[in-house]
């Protein structure tokens, strides 16, 4: 039986490749994924390595504040000039520097807009000649005022040049402007230190924009005297400073920031492991359809087997045997794929910024590329297998293949299934968990592919329709509905894909158009300020900007709205300040629980009314909070809002924002005059924010979609990882036609000698090609829009209160479904043209 299996694999060597193929690429997803974030991992621990070579120890504050979970961002806590005399008085102390850097500059290119770091820091900082990592390339440090340096890669970027004028933002002063005096790099040559854009100042300036106030830092910088270890020099100042401060080595500090980022990266690997999860599962319905179409069509084969002898188990053992020969195969080229591709991915991310610590292959890749792709391969050839041990020995002495069972079982069973997985999905997101939620989905999948031979004949022989006036299009729909259970398999593994892209697109449709009926019932303005949310802190302007903005001829009223992260009688969540309770208040129709809305003094602060009930507290009752700087404070609840479906929370006047991490407000709600011009208004206002590139000024629909732009990265992004589980699914189609020729031979000489062409027979593949690809994509949209319709339902309570389905998506999946068809169809087509017409009547 061993070699009849290994003979058999050899005698079809199409199929071998075509069904490796399917498995390789998920199994490469896999590999690469571990490749790709160890290899990430190890370069930024030798990276916070050398920037923490030459810092024996490492002072910060400890912040009020110390999440970073909201969207806001948490502030570093400032360390007075006095800690860094104590510092330096400690006994084994060489040098002990104040340093300034702080995420939170952004630099106004040549092009007028702020330059993007790609999600890398944007740190602003003081020169320090102790700080052996910067090499001054070009032009000298910064000694005036009004002078600043760069880092080579930030200068490159903004397209500036030495001596230019540049505007700069910063978190506590609005847009101003300094002369570019010197061009740094670091040490090996580098314009960068993973990516990061650095803006240095003069010591003053950098800590009046960066901390709020002078004679401050942000952590100091300690290097020992020659034999006083630096385990020992910590101890010694953390004896001085006590508990307040935060005391590392060097090795420490860099330690905890390679923490930090490996827990992103182990995030970051868990999000590739779960696209190639779905890449493998396409994979499984092409494996599984192509060992179906290969037992069916070796019926005789396996019957003459069973006369001469072969037991059932053996014929099991048969199949299996060649599901794990492919297994192995695939395992090891998708690992090998999946080096490269790591390899690759790494290089691309880590770009010239970032020197890679060299190609690392940990173990969890090796053992995840074999364990995944023979586990895939087996588990997927395990029903053909069972199928090949119910042939009969008397199919031997017949030609017609195994005809097809009734779909009564399969139907009833795609329904229990169906509505399990529903049912497990709408618990789960309303949880929620997430294992519930991917078991809902998984469960749905399977249930729709179960209940799609049901219905693939009558649907396939509609689509059919639409190419059925000429005799290849007539034959080509025949062909694609004559095995529903084959045309179902095909069409289900790029249903997955199409599926999952669709679900996403219906969620995050609906999800803006319940935003634009909000704004339009909720929202009673005609202008709003605002910048797109692309990081920790949202985009800010300068507050000057509100009380011009107010004095414009034809504006009625302007609230600017301010945010900070806070923490509130022990709970974290993000605090808002206003100038103008009345004004928010009308604008966003908030309607008033208890006590009152029409004033917010200073030591009030007002929260709604859902917060209210999840807090406990009542109007009169006294509120500890913490902002991003000072001490805590004591507020006094003085109203309780009901904010209806709009954004709550807890709310204080202006008065008291000296605390706030950044004291810009990040929007404004502008009413007008009944008889003013809206586009005159907005004009005026634009000029006023020439100096806040970050943010702009439109109306009501022009704010919902800046708002919904901010995941159109995230889809394009989902999109593209779900490409793979769609080029899987384009090779199960190019697979089953494949074998689908082969099966047809001798049908194909008889379709020849009557008269069809060679062009012809191409077209009766494309049109079958296309007709299964189209099938697939629609049960896809289907079942995509019906998945995002239950997310979209459990999360009423958030907010997204309207379905809106993704039309226009939908029909260019259709389309692009059609193209991806014939492409499909290129290479069997051609197979199927060159087929010789005597050979073919004779096969069998």
């Amino acid at each position: 039986m061993f070699r009849v299996t290994w003979t058999s694999l050899l005698q079809r060597k199409l199929r071998l490749i075509l069904s490796t193929l399917a498995v390789v690429l998920g199994v490469m997803f896999v590999a690469g994924a571990f490749v790709l974030t160890d290899t990430l991992g190890r370069s930024f621990d030798r990276l916070f390595a050398t920037a923490y070579e030459h810092v024996d120890v490492e002072v910060t504050g400890r912040p009020p504040v110390t999440s970073d979970a909201t969207d806001v961002g948490f502030v570093p806590a400032n360390l007075p000039d006095s800690v860094v005399r104590a510092v330096r008085g400690v006994d084994g102390v060489a040098t002990a520097s104040g340093v300034v850097n702080v995420d939170g500059v952004r630099v106004v290119g040549a092009d007028g807009r702020v330059v993007n770091s790609g999600g890398s820091p944007r740190l602003g900082a003081n020169w320090s000649d102790t700080d052996q990592l910067l090499v001054l390339r070009d032009g000298h440090r910064p000694a005036a005022a009004d002078e600043v340096a760069m880092n080579a890669a930030l200068v490159d970027a903004a397209g500036l040049r030495l001596g230019d004028r540049v505007g700069i933002l910063t978190l506590h002063q609005p847009k101003r402007s300094f002369e570019l005096v010197g061009i740094f790099g670091y040490i090996g040559g580098r314009d960068s230190i993973g990516g990061a854009h650095m803006v240095v100042f003069t010591e003053p300036v950098a800590q009046e924009v960066m901390l709020g106030e002078r004679d401050v830092f942000s952590a100091i910088a300690v290097t020992a005297e020659e034999g006083v270890p630096p385990e020992v020099l910590r101890d010694r100042i953390r004896a001085e400073l006590g508990d307040a401060y935060d005391v590392r080595t060097g090795a420490e500090a860099a330690a905890e920031l390679a923490t930090g980022l490996r827990d992103f990266l182990t995030f970051f690997n868990r999000v590739l492991l779960g696209f190639a999860g779905v890449a493998l599962f396409v994979g499984t319905f092409v494996i599984v359809n192509t060992f179906s179409i290969t037992v069916a069509q070796r019926t005789r084969e396996l019957a003459l087997m069973r006369a001469i002898g072969a037991s059932r188990r053996q014929l099991i053992g048969a199949v299996l045997g060649e599901a794990l020969v492919i297994g192995v195969l695939a395992s090891a080229a998708g690992l090998g794929a999946g080096i490269g591709v790591g390899a690759l991915l790494a290089q691309l991310i880590g770009g010239s910024d970032l020197e890679l610590a060299g190609l690392g292959v940990p173990p969890s890749a090796v053992i995840g590329a074999f364990a995944v792709g023979i586990l895939v391969t087996l588990v997927a050839a395990v029903i053909p297998a069972l199928r090949a041990a119910r042939v009969p020995p008397v199919a031997a002495l017949r030609w017609a293949a195994t005809p097809d069972r009734p779909l009564t079982t399969v139907t009833v069973v795609g329904s229990a299934v169906i509505a399990a997985g529903v049912t497990v999905l709408g618990l789960g997101l309303r949880g929620p968990t997430l294992a519930a939620v991917l078991g809902g989905v998984l469960l749905s999948f399977v249930g729709a592919a179960l209940l799609a031979p049901a219905i693939a004949r009558p649907v396939v022989s509609g689509l059919g329709r639409l190419f059925s006036r000429s005799v290849p299009g007539k034959l080509g729909r025949r062909n694609a509905g004559r095995n529903p259970r084959r045309t179902a398999i095909t069409a289900s593994a790029l249903m997955v894909g199409i599926a999952l892209i669709t679900g996403v697109t219906t969620v995050v449709s609906s999800a803006t158009a319940s935003l634009d009926a909000l704004v339009a019932d909720r929202v009673g303005v005609d202008l709003i300020i605002s910048g797109e949310q692309g990081g920790g802190r949202p985009p800010t302007f300068d507050a000057a900007v509100l009380d011009r903005a107010a004095a414009l001829p034809g504006v009625r009223d302007v609230a600017g709205v301010y945010y900070d992260l806070a923490v509130i009688d022990g709970n974290q969540t993000v605090l808002l300040a206003t100038g103008s309770l009345p004004t928010l208040r009308d604008v966003l129709s908030y309607g008033t629980v208890a006590g009152s809305l029409d004033d917010l003094s200073s030591g009030q602060i007002v929260v709604d009314e859902q917060t209210a009930q999840a807090t406990g507290v009542q109007v009169g009752q006294s509120v500890t909070v913490q902002m991003s700087r000072g001490a805590p404070h004591r507020f006094r609840v003085s109203g309780i809002y009901d904010a209806g479906d709009l954004t709550g929370g807890w709310l204080i006047s202006t008065a008291d924002i000296a605390d706030f991490g950044v004291r810009q407000p990040a929007q404004a709600l502008i009413r007008l005059d009944p008889d003013a011009s809206a586009d005159a208004v907005r004009a005026q206002i634009d000029a006023l924010l020439a100096d806040s590139p970050e943010v702009s000024v439109g109306d009501r629909t022009a704010y919902v979609e800046q708002q919904a732009s901010s995941v159109d990265d995230l889809l394009a992004m989902i999109q593209i990882l779900l490409a793979l589980a769609i080029l899987i699914a384009v090779l199960g189609i190019v697979n089953t036609l494949a074998l689908s020729i082969l099966e047809r031979t001798r049908e194909l000489g008889l379709l020849r000698a009557v008269g069809l062409s060679r062009g012809q027979a191409m077209r009766m593949v494309a049109v079958e090609a296309v007709v299964i690809s189209v099938f697939g994509a629609l049960l896809g949209v289907v079942v995509g829009a019906g998945l995002g319709a239950v997310v979209v339902r459990a999360l009423q309570s958030e907010g997204i209160t309207m379905l809106s389905l993704p039309w226009p998506q939908m029909a260019t999946y259709l389309v692009l479904a059609g193209i991806v068809g014939v492409l499909a169809s290129v290479m069997p087509a051609i197979r199927a043209a060159r087929t010789n017409v005597l050979t073919a009547i004779a096969h069998e």
